[in-house]
């Protein structure tokens, strides 16, 4: 009977554990929390979108490779739905994005754990792995109290991301003491703080944000915006979050997306329209008030004037806020607020069934790699991947003994 020990009891933790349990091994997963799956019920707002029907590449990111293709393997990609159908969970696609039927984390939870009962997983809680030390074919966690001794670990411990739900890097130390490398983490998906004091605090818009770095565009998203005094958030803002750990950082903002012809044609013809309005007030028309008022400052354009009152340069500047509005960013908020964290366990010193290159039966599973995806379901999704194919790898080890 081989043991294994599965380290962080959280999504990608407990469908390790689910798959690599069966009548040759026996499977402890160790969660230092009260509880498995504190980070799990609190994603995508509680209700938990745990998948996304487009798991193409390009929603992944690695600060260190440029082809991440052998870690996701097509055949673990198709199991991952009709896993959670064999578990019971019901759940819907909308607009491409899986969440369960009752719109509630707890399901996903609640089936998970329904299996590692039936599966006869052993769930050790409130249990704080030390250290872990191998010696010839064994590992021994917390070997001058416990001293456990298994043939199999799986590091599963979440990046930096969230730490109140237990995620404060330990797995990085633990694969350290293996001689592992570890890309320097970084807040992912997070809110950017922005150079300023704005007027819009609490303002949510649609529109387009674009990230450069040294003036040159690195990537665009499109999405809701919320807007605040120092900071910019929304899922479009996460997804180019990544790449604003660096300096000379600019985002700008178009806040009019759905106009597809020519900026300034477009609110000339709305001026002249409303030859009685103000500019504040043809601004009124199709923009939260406080971002008008906010606009309008940064184009030194009084509230009272009137659009044939405006010089040239002040109506260049309109166009520039409304369509280009520049935001000197200054970095990202902390791990207390990123949704995940770029970097981590280097890929290349992990093979294509994320089994350690450096020291055999070592595993690792979702966030402590460096692999992280955009919003979506994508970081869940590759929890779910990681997770299934390390159990697989594992059970297929202890059959070929």
């Amino acid at each position: 009977m081989k043991r294994i020990a599965i380290i962080g009891g959280g999504a990608s933790g407990i469908v390790a554990s689910i798959f690599a349990k069966n009548e040759q091994t026996e499977v402890t997963l160790f969660e230092k929390n009260s509880v498995l799956g504190k980070k799990l019920l609190i994603t995508g707002n509680g209700r938990c979108n745990f998948w996304n029907e487009d798991m193409n590449l390009s929603h992944f990111h690695s600060k260190e490779l440029v082809d991440i293709s052998p870690y996701f393997s097509s055949e673990v990609i198709q199991q991952v739905l009709p896993f959670f159908q064999s578990l019971g969970l019901v759940f819907r696609n909308k607009n491409g994005y899986y969440y369960p039927c009752s719109n509630q984390a707890q399901s996903v939870k609640n089936v998970l754990f329904f299996e590692l009962k039936r599966k006869q997983v052993e769930v050790k809680t409130d249990f704080l792995v030390k250290e872990i030390r191998k010696e010839g074919d064994f590992f021994f966690i917390n070997p001058s109290e416990e001293n456990l001794k298994f043939d199999f670990v799986v590091l599963a411990t979440g990046s930096k991301a969230y730490p109140k739900t237990g995620s404060t890097g330990d797995g990085y130390l633990f694969a350290r003491s293996f001689s592992h490398t570890i890309v320097p983490p970084l807040p992912a998906l997070v809110p950017l703080r922005i150079q300023g004091n704005y007027g819009f605090d609490g303002v949510r818009v649609e529109g387009k944000a674009s990230i450069y770095h040294n003036q040159k565009l690195i990537r665009e998203e499109e999405g809701e915006i919320q807007l605040s005094s120092s900071s910019v958030s929304g899922i479009c803002i996460f997804n180019l979050s990544r790449y604003a750990n660096t300096e000379n950082v600019t985002l700008k903002i178009n806040f009019v997306p759905f106009v597809k012809t020519d900026v300034s044609q477009w609110f000339e013809h709305l001026a002249c329209e409303h030859p009685e309005k103000t500019v504040s007030e043809i601004l009124d028309g199709f923009l939260n008030y406080k971002l008008g008022n906010e606009i309008l400052k940064c184009s030194h354009i009084p509230s009272h004037f009137n659009y044939k009152e405006l010089s040239q340069s002040q109506k260049n500047s309109l166009m520039e806020h409304l369509s280009q509005f520049p935001f000197q960013v200054i970095g990202t908020k902390d791990y207390s607020d990123g949704q995940v964290c770029t970097g981590g366990i280097s890929l290349k010193e992990v093979d294509s069934n994320f089994q350690s290159k450096r020291v055999p039966n070592l595993y690792f599973t979702g966030e402590i790699l460096d692999i992280d995806g955009d919003c979506g379901g994508y970081n869940l999704g590759f929890a779910w991947m990681s997770g299934i194919a390390v159990g697989k790898a594992i059970l297929s080890s202890v059959r070929d003994d």
